[in-house]
C-alpha cells in the first residue's frame, strides 16, 4: 500500500465513500506502521499514533490493541452509551476519562481488554443504540431505579 498511488488507492477504496480522504489517512498509518518501534513503550506509540494524519483516540486504541497486543483499553460510542445510561459514568466524561475508568479497575491484559470490548459492543448493537432496548439485557438488572436521581434510557 505504501507504493500504490494515492489516487489508484482512493479508486480502489471508492465504495467506501470519503475515498479521497480515506486514501490520505491510509498512507499516513502506512507511512507510521513501516517506520515505527515495535519495542517503543505503549504511551510513545499511543503518543505517535495521535500525531498521524486522521488518527483519533479510538482508532489509536485500536491499533495498539488488536494490531500490536498492547494493551489499550478502545473506547467506543457503545462504551459510553451502556456507561452512562447505567450511571457507572457521568454523561459529560471524554474519552481520556472513560479510557481511564476502565484501565483502573481492569489488570492490564490484552485478552482482557479485547473481550470487555467484544462483549460491550455486542451488547451495545442488541440493546443499547441509540434507542435502548433494556428488555432481555444482561445489565437489564443494573438499570438504575426510577427516582433515584440517576438517568434511566428513554426518561430523557
Amino acid at each position: 500500500m505504501r507504493d500504490v498511488d494515492i489516487h489508484r488507492l482512493a479508486e480502489v477504496i471508492r465504495p467506501s465513500g470519503y475515498f479521497n480522504l480515506k486514501a490520505k489517512r491510509l498512507k499516513a498509518v502506512v507511512a507510521w506502521w513501516l517506520g515505527h518501534d515495535p519495542k517503543a513503550p505503549l504511551d510513545v506509540l499511543r503518543a505517535q499514533l495521535l500525531e498521524v494524519y486522521g488518527v483519533g483516540p479510538e482508532t489509536a486504541d485500536s491499533i495498539l490493541l488488536y494490531a500490536l497486543n498492547r494493551p489499550s483499553f478502545v473506547v467506543d460510542a457503545y462504551t459510553k452509551r451502556i456507561l452512562t445510561r447505567h450511571g457507572l459514568a457521568p454523561e459529560d466524561v471524554d474519552y481520556d476519562g472513560m479510557k481511564r475508568l476502565f484501565e483502573s479497575a481492569l489488570p492490564a491484559d490484552v485478552g482482557l481488554y479485547n473481550e470487555f470490548h467484544a462483549q460491550i459492543v455486542e451488547v451495545g448493537k442488541r440493546h443499547c443504540g441509540p434507542s435502548p432496548r433494556c428488555e432481555g439485557c444482561p445489565l437489564e438488572s443494573r438499570l438504575p431505579a426510577p427516582g433515584s436521581g440517576r438517568r434511566v434510557p428513554g426518561s430523557g
